[in-house]
C-alpha cells in the first residue's frame, strides 16, 4: 500500500466521500463504507479519513470492530477521524461532548493517528492563548485513550495563522497536541512559505494536506474551499514548493490529499480517487 519512491498518500475524508460536502445535513457519504474502502485500496492509497457523520453511520451499521477488521484486511496503515469544534466553550459541552466521545471511541478502536479539531467559522481571534487551557484538557483526555489532538488552522476561522498556531503549540507544550497544515488554508491566508520554515518545527506537524486552487477566490472563502479546490498541480499554487518547504522542516509524511470541488464530487468514486492520487504524486520532487 505504498506509493512510488516511498511517498505514502492518505485520502482525507472528503476526497473519498463521493457526493457529500461540509455543512450538509447530514454530512454522510452516499457510498457504503465497504465499497469506499475497496475503492481506496484498489487505487493505491495508504490510508484514509472519515468525518463524524460517516463514523456515526459506520458505528450504527457494521460497528467499529468490524470496520477495524476491514481496515486491517485491506492493509491500510493510516486512519484519521474528524472534526470537532466548540471544544473550548464549556457552555456548549452538551453539543460537542457527545461528538468528542464518538471520535475518541473511533480513534481508539480504529487506531487513528489523531482526532482533528478546528475552530468556528468567523472572525480571527485576537488572542490565541484563550485556546491553551482547553487544548491541554482535550489532549489529556485523548492521551488517556491512546489518541492525539491535531488542530487545523483555517483561513476563515478563529484560528487562521499557521505561524501563530505554531506559537500556540509551544504554549500548550504537550507531545500529543500538534497541527494539521492544509496548503489551501496556508495560501488563502496569505502565509508565505518562508514563514512556515521560520516558525514550524517537525514535531508540531501531525499532518499535511495537499491541494491546489486558482489565483482568484470563487465566492466566499468557504465556498471556494468547499466547491472550487483544484487537483494538485492543476491550479495556480506552488504545490511542489510547499512540499519542499515541509520536507526541509523535517516532515516526511505520510501526506494527505484533501480535494473538495463540485467537479470532484460529480465523478465516479474510483475515477475521482485515481485523479486525486496521480496528480498529488506528480507534484513531488524527483
Amino acid at each position: 500500500m505504498t506509493c512510488p519512491d516511498a511517498v505514502e498518500l492518505i485520502a482525507s475524508c472528503w476526497t473519498s466521500a463521493g457526493n457529500a460536502a461540509p455543512l450538509e445535513v447530514p454530512e454522510t457519504s452516499p457510498v457504503p463504507i465497504g465499497e469506499r474502502l475497496d475503492a481506496l485500496a484498489d487505487t493505491g492509497w495508504a490510508g484514509f479519513g472519515l468525518a463524524h457523520d460517516d463514523l456515526v453511520a459506520a458505528r450504527n451499521t457494521i460497528g467499529f470492530p468490524e470496520l477495524r477488521r476491514l481496515i486491517d484486511r485491506a492493509g491500510f496503515g493510516y486512519v484519521e477521524v474528524e472534526l470537532l469544534s466548540n471544544w473550548w466553550d464549556e457552555t456548549l459541552a452538551h453539543e460537542w461532548r457527545p461528538q468528542f466521545e464518538l471520535l475518541l471511541e473511533a480513534a481508539e478502536t480504529l487506531g487513528a493517528r489523531f482526532i482533528k479539531v478546528g475552530t468556528a467559522i468567523g472572525d480571527e481571534s485576537g488572542n490565541y492563548e484563550q485556546f491553551v487551557d482547553p487544548l491541554k484538557r482535550l489532549t489529556l483526555e485523548a492521551s488517556s485513550r491512546g489518541a492525539r489532538i491535531a488542530l487545523e488552522p483555517m483561513a476563515f476561522s478563529n484560528v487562521r495563522s499557521i505561524p501563530l498556531a505554531a506559537d500556540l503549540m509551544r504554549k500548550v507544550d504537550m507531545p500529543d497536541c500538534g497541527l494539521v497544515v492544509d496548503y489551501w488554508h496556508v495560501f488563502r491566508h496569505g502565509t508565505p512559505l518562508e514563514d512556515l520554515s521560520r516558525t514550524l518545527t517537525a514535531d508540531q506537524i501531525f499532518a499535511v494536506e495537499l491541494n491546489d486552487a486558482d489565483q482568484a477566490v470563487h465566492g466566499t472563502l468557504f465556498e471556494d474551499t468547499r466547491d472550487h479546490r483544484r487537483l494538485c498541480g492543476q491550479g495556480d499554487q506552488d504545490v511542489t514548493g510547499f512540499i519542499r518547504t515541509l520536507r526541509d522542516i523535517g516532515f516526511e509524511g505520510p501526506w494527505a490529499v484533501e480535494i473538495l470541488s463540485n467537479e470532484h464530487r460529480a465523478l465516479p468514486l474510483r475515477e475521482a480517487l485515481e485523479s486525486a492520487y496521480a496528480t498529488a504524486l506528480s507534484c513531488f520532487p524527483a
